[in-house]
């Protein structure tokens, strides 16, 4: 999988995406500008120990993502889509765009691609949610969809051992 943020502006939600690519395997797409330098103290912070393991890739703009990736099939995440994120079909190397926190998408973008624009329901008064959350729950959906591939999805405890059920 793939997400691609879009001009992002807070370097805590990009540092928290990029956590959350490392742990799943997601490829992390920025396109600038971006609101902040990348060696600032809170987006290390916000990704710990992990932004050295992370697979991520810049971009000046739109344009040069698309020459770098044709064909590629993107959703995009935004406020105004009619579809839900629940009702995509998402492949395996498919990319999940989201836009700057103050304005998201823009909606030239949009309209050229209004098959694959999606949303995450939430209450009318809300404006949106924080752009590391949708990320998160977009991806698990996707990743969901795709069976968790090379995920592991069974824990184990440090200390005690789970009950043996018949």
């Amino acid at each position: 999988m793939h997400i691609i943020l879009h001009q992002p502006e807070i370097p805590a939600n990009t540092g928290n995406i990029g956590r959350t690519c490392v742990a799943t395997g997601t490829t992390l797409h920025l396109i600038e500008p971006l609101g902040f330098h990348l060696d600032e103290k809170s987006i290390k912070r916000a990704g710990m120990d992990y932004w050295d393991k992370l697979n991520v890739t810049r971009y000046m703009n739109f344009q040069e993502f698309q020459e770098s990736h044709p064909g590629a099939k993107i959703w995009y995440a935004t406020t105004k889509a009619k579809r839900l994120y629940t009702e995509a079909s998402f492949g395996s190397d498919d990319y999940i765009m989201f836009g700057k926190e103050s304005a998201g998408i823009p909606e030239e973008l949009l309209v050229e691609h209004e098959e694959t624009c999606i949303r995450i329901p939430m209450l009318e008064e809300i404006r949106s949610l924080n752009l590391s959350n949708a990320a998160a729950i977009v991806l698990y959906e996707a990743l969901r969809q795709n069976h968790f591939a090379g995920m592991q999805i069974e824990g184990e405890l440090h200390r005690l051992s789970w009950r043996q059920t018949i």
